[in-house]
C-alpha cells in the first residue's frame, strides 16, 4: 500500500505505508493548475476594470472623459455590424471564450496517469516518462533485444524493439509477456492496451 507525501506541482509523491484498503471509487485524472492563463486573465480583467472605473470616477468629478473612451463610444455608435473589423473582433472574443471554457472544464494534466486507489483518502499519479522508462528497462532484459522505444499514452502503450539475434516472433512473444506484467505492476487505474513491434536493425550503406 502506498500513500503520498507533500505534493510537488500538484502531483502526489508515493512512499511506503502499512495501511490497507480496497478500490472503492472511480479514479479521475489530475487537474492542471493553469497558473499562467489564470494570471493573464486576471491581469487583463483587473487592468481594464481599473481603467474604466477611474474614467467613470473622473467624469463624476466633472472632469472630461478620456479620449479613448469617447472615440470608442463614437466608433461603436457609427460602425455597421457587418464591418470586417467588428466581425474579426467578435470572432476573436468567441474563440477566447471557448478556449477559457475548455480550460475550465477539462483536466489538462496529460503527463500524469492516475493510479489505482486502494484507499479513499489516497490519490497517486505516475508520470508518463517514468512509466515509459520503467517499461523500457524491463524490455531491455529480454534476450535478443538491442534497443527499445516506449511511448505511454492514456489508453495505449506502444513499444518498438530492435532485435539483432533470435527469431523475431520469439523476441516479440517474450517482450509482450514481460511488458504485460510490467504494465500491470505500474498500478494504473485504467490499464492501457499494449502493442509491440520487433524489427531487425537497419542496414547501413
Amino acid at each position: 500500500m502506498t500513500s503520498p507525501e507533500q505534493p510537488t506541482d500538484g502531483v502526489p509523491v508515493l512512499t511506503e505505508d502499512d495501511g490497507g484498503g480496497t478500490e472503492s471509487e472511480r479514479v479521475r485524472r489530475f487537474w492542471a493548475v493553469r497558473r499562467v492563463p489564470a494570471a493573464l486573465l486576471a491581469a487583463v480583467v483587473l487592468g481594464g476594470a481599473g481603467l474604466l472605473l477611474y474614467d467613470v470616477a473622473a467624469v463624476r468629478a466633472d472632469r472630461t472623459a478620456m479620449s479613448w473612451r469617447r472615440e470608442l463610444a463614437d466608433d461603436l455608435a457609427t460602425r455597421p455590424l457587418d464591418d470586417a473589423g467588428t466581425l474579426a473582433i467578435a470572432a476573436g472574443a468567441v474563440l477566447l471564450g471557448v478556449w477559457l471554457l475548455v480550460l475550465a472544464s477539462t483536466p489538462g494534466l496529460r503527463s500524469v496517469l492516475p493510479m489505482r486507489r486502494t484507499h479513499p483518502d489516497v490519490r497517486a499519479g505516475l508520470d508518463r516518462e517514468a512509466a515509459a522508462l520503467a517499461l523500457r528497462d524491463r524490455a531491455m532484459e529480454v534476450s535478443g533485444v538491442q534497443s527499445v522505444k516506449v511511448r505511454v499514452g492514456r489508453a495505449k502503450v506502444g513499444v518498438r524493439a530492435v532485435s539483432h539475434f533470435r527469431p523475431l516472433d520469439d523476441v516479440r512473444a517474450d517482450v509482450e509477456s514481460v511488458l504485460t506484467d510490467g504494465v500491470e505492476e505500474l498500478g494504473l487505474a485504467h490499464r492501457p492496451t499494449l502493442t509491440v513491434r520487433v524489427d531487425r536493425p537497419s542496414k547501413k550503406g
